[in-house]
């Protein structure tokens, strides 16, 4: 019978014997993957992506190429590399740690081309482990997806979402069995061949073999194997969480008693960055390495009914193989540190966009909230555009009428006329009663002379160039009446700009649109809105603002915006903590609901010294 404190002493004792050969191959895999496998991969599958000829930045766009025979098997070697690249790493350190201590100078570079010479057998493996596992996802996905056209299918998914209606609980509480039984056989399958890879690599079986083997070295044992494990799974899980929390908690509130002096200040957040830089290192290796020697040690106890290889005598020595090592990776450490803090940029701005106007103040995409947005420093209003029945183009986010109104019609089959009888303010509050749905016209005379608009298009579909061109005519009419404005006003300050094309910005999710308006009036600023962007399927010269949702920034994004000279807007940010994060790494436009928020944020940033604020921006680094 396995028991998981002999298990925990195997896994313990071995990672001590081997702990700087493993680390030595860790870092080996890890140069090999990071120059060689995996810009292969990326540029494999850029290339597959090229082949698609237009660009890839929302979820339905991704779903419908997914859903293609090129799709599928975009998505199967993607996933058949990444499992490959996974498999090769716990390879290489199951035949580590199933040495013995002698000849440290050679293990590690052993290992990793005994590994790379049973690279076909570890792929026979993937493709049968882990297609085993997916064609197992098929029925669950095509389940869930029949019961979810069956109970939400007719509802949009803005409404589902914010209003939460009891068929989105009923849809929950139907799939949650077929999800429980598709864990069961999926955790059983696992645990069956959780000795495969040992079995290929140690007993040089065939995948299938390998298979077969694992299968009867763990039967009657799975639920041990299971509960050690899951044991584990928490612990590598825990250990990240603890380690963060204990510098948030303790070490960074040390960094505010620091004097506000460079000479002290730049040398103790370069140590500071360079430990945690160590510890994230550190925590990373023995997660793998953890979950690997698991896998031997669990081997070894089923296969050979003996306890790991006896401790080596304490005269033995790892040798300069693991010194340089080491002394590699506190180079590295070091380096990066220095090139976070040189990274920094003291004084920095952001433009705020108010999203549908300060929808956290007032009701969505009215008046009022544009009133509010203005109230509350926002640079511009973002609001959305439809077109009515007759086609006025009016301030209105979802397709149909249902969730603002609770009416179930949709707004393109409704006229200007009969939307003034709907109330779409009562729903926020009291004070709101009576907000109607304003048209474009109202909103651009409401922002003539503070703030600007960013006028999202939402067209209907057959009705993309109808909406591109009445949007078009109410800024000529807007430019019309400023004109007037000027003419009969003595305040012409108040009357706006000469062209209100050079202060608004176009905004679409839609490429062909963002050409179609560039085509038309090259005056415009536009704005594409993309979920994501699938590597190699979007002309980054093709617009002068790509605006992604907060989760998708990172460096390679704001490296790309310089690179090609675009602003980089993000959305929808209503934390301040995360407001702060974005602003340090570099984005140009917050969209927020709470325009107020990111106003008081910049307001406390410009009292900060140089030294308070380089600690802010290490603070946001370490927490991203």
């Amino acid at each position: 019978m396995l028991h998981l404190s002999q298990l925990a002493g195997d896994l313990t004792r071995s990672l001590r014997e081997h702990l700087r050969p493993l680390l030595a191959y860790h870092l080996f895999f890890t140069v090999l993957a990071t120059a060689v496998l995996l810009p292969a991969m990326a540029w494999t599958l850029t290339n597959l992506l090229k082949q698609l000829g237009r660009p890839v930045i929302t979820n339905s766009e991704l779903l419908d190429i997914l859903l293609t025979p090129f799709g599928i098997l975009w998505l199967l070697a993607a996933i058949g590399l990444s499992f490959l690249i996974l498999y090769l790493q716990q390879a290489g350190m199951i035949l580590v740690a199933i040495r013995p201590r002698d000849n440290h100078y050679h293990l590690a570079g052993e290992a990793l081309w005994s590994t790379l010479r049973r690279l076909p057998g570890l792929a026979g493996l993937v493709v049968l482990q882990v297609g085993t596992h997916l064609l197992l996802i098929l029925p669950l996905a095509l389940t869930v997806g029949w019961l979810y056209s069956l109970f939400l299918g007719g509802l949009e998914p803005s409404y589902v979402q914010r209003i939460r209606p009891p068929a989105l609980w009923l849809f929950l509480a139907v799939s949650l069995p077929v999800v429980v039984i598709w864990i069961s056989l999926a955790a059983t399958l696992y645990f069956r061949w959780i000795l495969a890879l040992p079995a290929l690599m140690l007993e040089n079986l065939s995948p299938r073999a390998a298979l077969t083997r694992s299968h009867h070295l763990t039967r009657g044992r799975r639920r041990h194997i299971a509960v050690a494990v899951i044991a584990l799974l928490l612990v590598i899980i825990a250990l990240p969480v603890i380690v963060s929390t204990a510098l948030d908690r303790l070490g960074t509130p040390l960094l505010w008693l620091l004097p506000e002096r460079n000479a002290v200040l730049i040398p103790a957040m370069l140590a500071y960055v360079s430990g945690y830089v160590l510890l994230t290192l550190a925590i990373t290796f023995l997660g793998i390495a953890a979950n690997s020697l698991l896998a031997a040690c669990l081997y070894l106890r089923l296969a050979h009914r003996e306890t790991r290889p006896p401790t080596p005598p304490a005269s033995a020595h790892p040798g300069l193989l693991a010194w340089g090592v080491e002394i590699t990776v506190l180079v590295f450490a070091f380096s990066q540190a220095s090139l976070i803090v040189n990274s920094f940029e003291l004084r920095d701005e952001v433009q705020i966009t108010a999203h549908r106007g300060s929808s956290f103040s007032a009701p969505e995409n009215t008046l009022a909230a544009i009133d509010q947005a203005i109230l509350h420093g926002a640079d511009y209003v973002e609001v959305d555009v439809r077109l009515t029945a007759d086609e006025q183009p009016v301030l209105f986010h979802d397709r149909s009428l249902q969730r603002l109104t609770g009416d179930p019609r949709n707004l393109r089959d409704l006229t200007w006329e009969e939307l003034q009888h709907f109330d779409v303010g009562s729903w926020f509050g009291d004070a709101f009663v009576g907000e109607r749905i304003p048209s474009l016209d109202e909103a651009l005379k409401r922002t003539r002379h503070q703030g600007s608009l960013m006028i999202e298009l939402k067209p209907d579909p057959g009705r993309e160039l109808a909406l591109v061109e009445v949007v078009l005519d109410s800024l000529e009419r807007e430019n019309r009446a400023r004109a007037r404005c000027r003419e009969e006003s003595k305040d012409a300050a108040r009357c706006g700009g000469p062209d209100v094309r050079d202060e608004v910005l176009m905004a679409t999710m839609s490429p062909a649109l963002v050409r179609e308006i560039e085509a038309r009036e090259s005056r415009l600023h536009t704005t594409l809105l993309a979920q994501f962007v699938l590597p190699g399927t979007l002309d980054r010269t093709s617009f002068d603002a790509l605006g992604l949702r907060h989760n998708r920034i990172s460096e390679s994004e704001i490296q790309a915006a310089q690179r090609y000279g675009y602003e980089l807007h993000t959305w929808t940010v209503n934390d301040r903590t995360r407001m702060s994060q974005l602003i340090d790494l570099g984005v140009d436009n917050i969209i927020t609901d709470r325009p107020d928020l990111l106003s008081e944020l910049l307001a406390d940033r410009r009292e900060l010294s140089d030294g308070a604020l380089l600690l802010v921006k290490l603070r946001n680094w370490l927490r991203s």
